[in-house]
């Protein structure tokens, strides 16, 4: 099983507290995750503050435009992969612009971009954007997909919609890839039929182990409808994980970070549906051998890759220490 970290491009405010992601604690993150193994990391993208953070917080958080940073992240590091979990495609009208950038942060690299796309939690912060927008976001997300690969495959492409449109676009070079690996994100259905289409991975964000074993099956289905081999699908879902020496202290540390407001905020959206359940029911809350337990039993549901995992802590230096307590302690003992 792949694992991976999260990078906190977008996130103050969300996840972590204001300040926390200064420049130079970005590049940290990224070079330690490199140090500890972690295959990849990953980091999402938003534009302006959503109306809840705005009511908690003074200051306004800092939210860095992830192509960018890894431009930077790609000079302080050798080996790590970064993907974005997730780019808002309705939030990047100009997706020749976008399809220019991804190829040459894949050249510049090394060829180590992964892309992720997807709709993107808040839809407060699409109308923000374009508040006179009348097309759905699922409609948007259905033509960007067909309309970025085109660019980053066709040595001249053209596409027609009703959001996208170019014509005779020769964007030169290609990525430095012969093929840039590609995830959908999102927990609906519409995204596993997305991911059956076009996708090489799904990533969606903490689903329940049964949500895990219903939506594989389904997109085993699906991918073989297209025509494809399921046993190329990457199934990537994102948790949040904090480890602490019993099961009670890890859940009373979490329940006063930044990430458990986050993730109650997204039971509007995103986390829809989740009931009555807890969040240590669904993410990777607890001590070494409860988060090891509940790794595994994700693998044999049919995980992959725990993709951008996010640590929960309220400073940089629990966050740092996380990561490694996750990488020295449960990562060996993954299946």
């Amino acid at each position: 099983m792949r694992v991976s970290a999260g990078l906190p491009t977008g996130m103050e405010g969300l996840t972590y507290p204001i300040p926390f992601s200064d420049p130079d604690a970005v590049i940290r993150i990224a070079q330690h995750a490199e140090k500890l193994g972690y295959h990849s990391v990953w980091g999402n993208d938003h534009m302006t503050t959503q109306n809840y953070v705005r009511a908690e917080f003074k200051t306004p958080p800092r939210f860095w435009e992830p192509l960018v940073t890894y431009a930077f992240v790609a000079a302080e590091t050798t080996t790590l992969r970064f993907g974005t979990g997730i780019l808002v495609l309705p939030m990047r009208h100009d997706i020749v612009v976008t399809a220019k950038q991804l190829c040459t942060l894949d050249h510049f690299s090394g060829g180590r971009l992964e892309i992720g796309v997807g709709i993107g939690a808040y839809r407060e912060e699409f109308l923000a954007l374009q508040p006179d927008n009348k097309i759905p976001r699922g409609k948007i997300v259905d033509e960007g997909i067909p309309a970025l690969q085109a660019l980053l495959r066709d040595r001249v492409a053209t596409f027609e919609g009703d959001y996208y449109a170019y014509r005779d676009v020769e964007l030169y070079p290609k990525p430095m890839q012969n093929h840039v690996p590609f995830y959908v994100g999102g927990n609906n259905a519409n995204n596993l039929k997305r991911v059956a289409k076009w996708g090489d991975g799904w990533l969606p964000a903490a689903i329940h182990i049964d949500q895990v074993r219903d939506s594989v099956a389904a997109l085993r289905d699906l991918t073989e409808a297209e025509g494809r081999d399921f046993d190329d699908i990457e199934v990537a879902p994102q948790y949040i994980v904090h480890i602490g020496k019993t099961r009670e202290a890890a859940l009373e540390r979490f329940s006063q970070t930044q990430m458990c407001a986050h993730l109650t905020s997204l039971r509007q959206s995103t986390l829809k549906g989740q009931g009555d359940l807890g969040h240590e029911d669904i993410n990777l809350i607890g001590t070494v051998d409860d988060v090891v337990e509940r790794a595994n039993l994700l693998g044999e549901a049919g995980v992959t890759h725990l993709l951008g995992l996010y640590f929960a802590a309220n400073d940089l230096q629990e966050l740092l220490d996380q990561m490694q307590i996750f990488a020295e302690e449960v990562v060996p003992r993954l299946k």
